[in-house]
């Protein structure tokens, strides 16, 4: 068993927030096994690296010794998560929200150990609740504590419709907290409301306050907007072994450590050690290939990383990234057709959809699939047509 310094030095890396430190130094020196928990709506049936921020950290809890709590809201699911959102959900059908539970079930196990981990659904205790019980429940909060969220507040300012059910969300995540009995709960930043929601509903309850924890939003490839399948920024963990090498040697050097932190299970240590070596002349591909082979291991096998470090060399020494080409910006936001038509890399946006559904369109090395997706602000990223037509794009 670590000390409580050493614990709590592995739980906060990469942390962004936790509420209150002090109350969970007490928790840790308790020397009883903490509840943690997580929560995730299946929405959608895969999972990206973006996910496995919160996952990652679970395992470093459970690695710790304490007990995971990987919680599937397949009740809250239904009302649909109004985080960030500017207008109201569409809700999921129950057929959609059991069937990617199902598939979430199987791709956590990727990263957290099935005989150490405790999967609950809120579809358990929030069913069984009556129409009195959830009023009793909406009563616990008022109008004006919701709209101190900003999501909220900027939508009620701009007479953006908010509909009643919106409000249940945090309740109804806060409450799982008081049917878990949780001791910490993790969540991205953008879910520091629900998560002081679950704390305060616990103290109504008459139950031990939870502590909070807060992770960042991973990045997207673009290394600007968070990891998104809409964005097509992202590194599905069912990518194939060769598509998720390509897409992460694709990210950029700086960006890479964040990756490190965030996704590697290396060691700090170990990762200063890295950076180390790059100050000290070593080439930051050789060590990007690390965090590649790392991250197909873990969702795939080692024998699927090395096929997959193969193949890349292989067409990477056939095809090069030129250190020298044309450089552009551009200080609006494009289709990728017409961004390519204004880089002199096609003649016509006809021309520019036709080599994309031919795979000869790429963006860091990886194919490009939707020539019509717009390019929102990103660094600058390297696009490439055919073999030898290269140029350094930057929207601003």
């Amino acid at each position: 068993m670590k000390t409580v310094a050493e614990q709590l030095a592995l739980i906060k890396r990469g942390a962004e927030e936790i509420l209150v430190e002090k109350e969970l130094i007490k928790k840790l020196e308790s020397g009883k096994p903490l509840r943690v928990k997580a929560g995730f709506d299946p929405t959608a049936p895969d999972l990206h690296l973006g996910h496995t921020v919160l996952l990652n950290k679970l395992k470093q809890f459970q690695d710790l010794g304490h007990d995971v709590l990987f919680l599937i809201g397949d009740f809250t699911a239904l009302i649909g998560d109004p985080t960030g959102k500017s207008a109201t959900r569409p809700p999921l059908s129950p057929e959609d929200v059991a069937k990617n539970a199902e598939t979430y079930k199987e791709q956590v196990f990727k990263i957290l150990d099935p005989a150490k981990t405790q999967v609950m659904f809120n579809s358990e205790w929030m069913s069984k609740m009556s129409a009195a019980d959830m009023i009793k429940l909406a009563g616990t909060t008022t109008v004006a504590r919701m709209l101190e969220r900003n999501d909220f507040s900027d939508r009620y300012a701009s007479n953006t419709p908010i509909a009643i059910h919106e409000f249940l969300y945090p309740l109804v995540q806060g409450y799982d907290s008081v049917a878990m009995d949780a001791d910490i709960e993790l969540g991205g930043t953008d879910q520091k409301f629900n998560l002081l929601m679950g704390r305060t509903l616990q103290g109504h309850y008459g139950k031990p306050q939870q502590c909070t924890l807060t992770m960042p939003i991973l990045e997207g490839l673009d290394g600007v907007q968070k990891m998104s399948k809409s964005l097509n920024n992202y590194i599905g963990i069912r990518d194939e072994p060769n598509d998720m090498f390509g897409k992460v040697m694709s990210v950029s050097d700086d960006l890479m450590w964040r990756y490190y932190e965030l996704l590697s299970f290396e060691s700090m240590d170990t990762i200063e050690g890295y950076q180390q070596a790059i100050k000290d002349g070593e080439n930051p591909k050789n060590i990007k290939v690390k965090l590649a082979l790392e991250l197909i291991e873990r969702f795939h096998s080692k024998e699927a990383a090395e096929s997959a470090l193969k193949d890349f060399e292989t067409r990477f020494s056939k095809n090069a990234i030129p250190d020298e080409m044309p450089e552009f910006s551009f200080d609006a936001p494009l289709p990728v057709a017409n961004m390519l038509k204004e880089a002199g890399l096609v003649n016509t946006t006809s021309e520019a959809h036709r080599m994309t559904k031919q795979g000869a369109v790429k963006l860091n090395g990886v194919k490009i699939e939707d020539s019509r997706a717009i390019v929102e602000t990103c660094e600058a990223q390297v696009y490439q047509v055919g073999k030898r037509k290269f140029a350094r794009i930057t929207v601003l």
